[in-house]
């Protein structure tokens, strides 16, 4: 069986150019996505919580010989950056945000969905640690394929350290999104997602893939993040897991990002003395104990 390539863009080239070889392949791998000073910045901060996180006890998907942080906008001022990153934003944005239109009475109201940041986690791989079962992301919402005929999330794995076929990089079956539920994905099928320190792999929610194994004797360390659609619930919850006092210092884009919004769909109000309000101005109040007293 020939199994299709993964391939690779420039940080340089367009959004358009990404979105189309994604939608071809599933996946694309960006070439010297972040600078070397965003990825200096990136290992430092990650390996200050990396180094003192034990590593998983299941052996079947997270794994033993793995480390993973989450709550990583409470430990990391540049994983900012990333997340804003125009390349992957937008790609994202034009990948999840299908129009559609739905029926309010009589009216007929034209309506895209908003996106939402559902998870991070910076993810290392070490020695001896094994195959990670293969799977698709958008099984966290129960996505169905073709049905849906839309796809749930966009997700971005940036290379802290170089990722090779020996080291445990990325395994992605590129075409799969393309698979109904029926199909079984299999290990010969995938590829090793190798690329440099620095560059990112995307890949969309309905792409199989799973982390490879490291024979070596070196960790693989990444950062992941995934845009989702807005209706979705979250996969981490930022509500719980990062202080109110590190979401105000936040860009106020990011703060919708992470779930401080209301959707275009009006999931995620608020309702204070009768109003359905969007968390965004919760933000501005001193303690939420002033929530519901007149604001």
């Amino acid at each position: 069986m020939e199994t299709r390539k993964l391939k690779t863009l420039s940080s340089s080239d367009s959004v358009e150019a990404v979105v189309e070889t994604i939608k071809r392949d599933g996946g694309v791998i960006i070439s010297d996505f972040v600078s070397e000073q965003t990825l200096q910045s990136l290992k430092e901060e990650l390996d200050r919580y990396l180094n003192i996180t034990p590593c998983g006890v299941d052996p079947y998907f997270a794994g033993t010989q793995t480390r993973r942080v989450a709550r990583i906008f409470e430990r990391s001022d540049t994983a900012i950056e990333v997340a804003l990153n125009p390349l992957f934003i937008e790609t994202a944005k034009k990948i999840l945000q299908t129009p559609t239109h739905v029926w309010v009475g009589s009216d007929r109201i034209p309506i895209e969905p908003n996106i939402q940041l559902s998870m991070t986690q910076a993810i290392q791989i070490g020695p001896g640690q094994g195959l990670q079962p293969l799977h698709r992301d958008d099984a966290t919402s129960l996505w169905r394929h073709p049905q849906f005929g839309r796809e749930a999330r966009l997700q971005i794995m940036v290379a802290i350290t170089d990722f090779t076929e020996e080291n445990g990089a990325t395994r992605v079956i590129p075409g799969s999104h393309t698979w109904d539920d029926e199909r079984m994905p299999t290990q010969e099928e995938t590829v090793a997602a190798e690329m440099k320190a620095g560059s990112a792999l995307l890949w969309i929610g309905s792409v199989y893939h799973g982390g490879g194994a490291n024979t070596t004797v070196q960790p693989r360390t990444g950062l992941t993040m995934a845009y989702d659609l807005a209706f979705l619930r979250l996969e981490e919850n930022h509500f719980l897991s990062i202080p109110i006092e590190r979401v105000r210092q936040l860009p106020s884009e990011l703060q919708r990002l992470l779930g401080w919004s209301a959707s275009s769909t009006l999931l995620g109000w608020v309702e204070v003395d009768g109003q359905m309000r969007d968390p965004q101005e919760l933000l501005t109040l001193e303690s939420f104990s002033e929530v519901g007293k007149g604001i």
